[in-house]
């Protein structure tokens, strides 16, 4: 894998790592599809570089290029659609309800972490 290949993946991954961190639907959709970029180039990239078909080549073996990078890179490319797509649902639904696509605090998960911490200080 090339540098530049490497900072690329670097940067996709740190800068999705970094929005999906937010409380806004919105800016946790866009880091998870950064973050499906930064998996398709790094599987592309680690698939060398490109060489003969496989399949219907008649070349040696160290000359062919290999198949299973770009299959695991269609594979990443549906599975970040599909969750792109289930994100998208969860940011409408929450839009709907109200009328902002950020992500609150559950208080009955607060209730119980004060629960928790008083019985931990009781002990």
């Amino acid at each position: 894998m090339s540098v530049t290949l490497a900072l690329v993946v670097g940067g996709l991954t740190s800068v999705g790592v970094y929005l999906i961190t937010s409380r806004s639907l919105t800016r946790m959709l866009l880091g998870f599809a950064l973050l499906g970029h930064a998996a398709v180039v790094a599987l592309l990239a680690a698939g060398g570089e490109a060489g003969e078909r496989p399949i219907s080549g008649d070349a040696p073996v160290d000359e062919l290029s290999d198949p299973l990078p770009q299959a695991f890179a269609l594979t990443a490319i549906v599975i970040s659609f599909g969750l792109t797509l289930f994100l998208l649902a969860l940011a409408r639904r929450q839009a709907q309800l109200t009328g902002d696509d950020l992500v609150e605090d559950d208080l009955e998960d607060r209730r119980i972490a004060l629960e928790t911490e008083a019985e931990g200080d009781d002990a």
